[in-house]
């Protein structure tokens, strides 16, 4: 059993286009690791040092609202929109990353899903850092606190599908049918609200996710798609752990001439006019990118395929 859940582990990022469900799981291993670390201090007794790990890992992995500190971290501008404290916090955080996620992904592609979740992160975190240093309010907060969470990632997601899809319906309990541009604007305009209470700092945050989730999708509507580099840089970090790729030869038997069996066979698959290899094409282009990239003659081909 325990084997069996590594392999599935293990098959979850080996997968391609398979980036909502790797975000998750990684936000879920963040959590279970400091949790239960957590937990094995104060089972022990040591009390002290269970506060001492509470803000140890703030000051790892949470984003300082002190730029000098953030000099000193810098890494702390992507670890923080992976890291949860509450059970509540991220339970939600990862509800809405898939409700919503599922319908970027759909309708945008994988790719264009990761660049959301990481410019809405870097945009949250960098709003709170500016509000917490230019507004009176919060002077004396700078230096003492720090963001952690996926919230202003997943409100990124949130507005771009619900700016993609303003009309697309949820289901909620006790109210039925929503239309999730109205759950959109409640979760805007409570993080509004919520920006000079107890938990300002997420919730300007959350601002700074959702402008980003706004603008990505009308930018991307004129052809700009604002996340060009995040792929670029994913892809460095991913060649250290690519697998070298094996040259292997070998000899074939001679060919022999195709039989009108065979001739008919080949006919067959694709009687629709369009070769197989173009429709596998096509269908891989969909779930990296998106409906909406394929070309006229792409999708006619998809047509055409799908009715014979």
């Amino acid at each position: 059993m325990q084997r069996n859940l590594w392999e599935e582990f293990k098959g979850a990022f080996r997968k391609t286009n398979n980036g909502l469900i790797q975000l998750i799981i990684i936000n879920g291993l963040v959590f279970l690791l400091l949790r239960v670390t957590e937990v094995v201090l104060a089972l022990t007794g040591v009390t002290d040092a269970t506060a001492g790990f509470h803000q140890g890992y703030l000051n790892l992995l949470g984003l300082p609202s002190d730029p000098g500190q953030l000099l000193l971290r810098p890494w702390t501008l992507i670890t923080t929109f992976f890291t949860h404290y509450g059970f509540f916090h991220i339970l939600f955080n990862m509800l809405f990353l898939y409700w919503f996620g599922r319908l970027v992904h759909d309708y945008l592609g994988n790719t264009r899903l990761m660049n959301l979740y990481i410019l809405g992160g870097l945009a949250g975190g960098i709003l709170y850092i500016i509000i917490y240093n230019v507004s009176p309010l919060f002077v004396e907060e700078v230096g003492r606190s720090s963001l952690i969470g996926a919230s202003a990632s997943v409100f990124a997601i949130v507005v771009a599908a619900a700016t993609l899809m303003p009309d697309h319906q949820f289901y909620l309990l006790l109210l039925g049918p929503v239309k999730i541009k109205y759950i959109a604007i409640f979760y805007v305009a409570m993080s509004f609200v919520g920006s000079i209470g107890p938990n300002a700092g997420g919730d300007i945050a959350h601002l700074g996710g959702a402008l980003v989730g706004f603008i990505y999708v009308r930018q991307l509507q004129k052809g700009l798609d604002l996340g060009f580099w995040i792929q670029s840089v994913l892809d460095f970090f991913r060649s250290f752990f690519a697998r070298p790729k094996v040259k292997v030869t070998h000899r074939s038997a001679p060919r022999s001439r195709p039989t009108a069996k065979s001739s008919a066979s080949a006919q067959a698959s694709t009687s629709s006019g369009v070769p197989q290899d173009e429709i596998d094409a096509i269908l891989d282009k969909i779930s990296e990118k998106g409906y909406e990239s394929l070309t006229k003659e792409e999708k006619q081909k998809l047509f055409n395929a799908s009715n014979n």
